[in-house]
């Protein structure tokens, strides 16, 4: 484990983020940079697309024909 340097406005971002999904401030910024890693791996995939993708390969059961939001 490592400290990261990040801008204070992106520091606050992640802070106000993190309360609002209920995650700590740490867990918000490695969700978004696990997004942003999976989104370049997979540009043509949508977010939900990748959010459904991570959630079965992990043996979570989505409805087929819904949204899945983290």
């Amino acid at each position: 484990m490592g400290i990261v340097n990040i801008d204070e406005d992106l520091h606050d971002q992640i802070r106000k983020a993190s309360a609002v999904v209920c995650r700590s401030i740490n867990a918000q910024a490695a969700f978004w940079i696990k997004m942003g890693m999976l989104s370049e791996m997979n540009p043509t995939l949508t977010f939900n697309e990748i959010i459904a993708r991570e959630l079965r390969a992990a043996g979570v059961e989505t409805q087929v024909g819904r949204s899945v939001v983290a």
